[in-house]
């Protein structure tokens, strides 16, 4: 099993490295313009990768239900850049100790991803990281109402993906799925793992 994980560890950090495809959520949606909608807030999220399990777990959050934005969704600890952070990996694991209380110093940092950009504003920018200790979860409170954890074989699996549409600001809009038992996992968090699960087909 510890071979597998490795292998598995290898793989990421090789093929990571050759994938360079930025994405966005008006991928799906051409009518929509991305150049003129927004100056776009710079933001970045950490896809920590549990390797001290059984079989490597990717670790998300389910957002407070009290929040103002994305209340109730489904995204990777991270957030907006501040003014003190000096550098996008910088803000990823600031805001992922204060979301869920892991810290940076257990935190290796193997690869990101391209950036995505959202329909609300944000450029986003994905770091991997591997987390080789348990840790104690402490949740942001009014901020993070869960902590759950997805197998890494299950988001490997593009078949697991789906194109849902829904009605949004007076539009149908088009985003991509990628339910896991009682989570729904939808918008800028499902298109980040399709393009991890895609980086690492490659």
């Amino acid at each position: 099993m510890e071979n597998h994980k490795s292998r598995h560890i290898t793989n990421i950090k090789s093929n990571l490295v050759k994938y360079g495809s930025c994405s966005s959520d008006f991928d799906l949606n051409p009518d929509m313009n991305l150049d003129q909608k927004f100056n776009f807030l710079e933001a970045s999220v950490l896809i920590p990768i549990l390797t001290f399990k059984k079989d490597l777990e990717i670790l998300l959050t389910k957002r407070s239900n009290s929040l103002k934005n994305h209340p109730g969704q489904i995204a990777f600890p991270g957030g907006k850049k501040d003014q003190i952070d000096s550098s996008p990996i910088e803000t990823a694991l600031r805001e992922t100790q204060e979301e869920v209380g892991l810290n940076p110093k257990n935190v290796e940092i193997i690869a990101s991803l391209p950036s995505h950009r959202t329909a609300t504003g944000f450029v986003i920018t994905p770091y991997l990281g591997l987390i080789n200790q348990p840790f104690s979860e402490t949740l942001r409170q009014g901020e993070v109402d869960e902590i759950f954890t997805v197998p890494y074989e299950y988001i490997l699996n593009e078949k697991n993906f789906s194109i849902k549409t829904r009605k949004w600001n007076g539009s149908q809009r088009s985003y991509y799925v990628v339910p896991y038992g009682p989570y729904y996992i939808w918008g800028a968090t499902a298109r980040i793992l399709l393009n991890l699960s895609r980086a690492l087909s490659q």
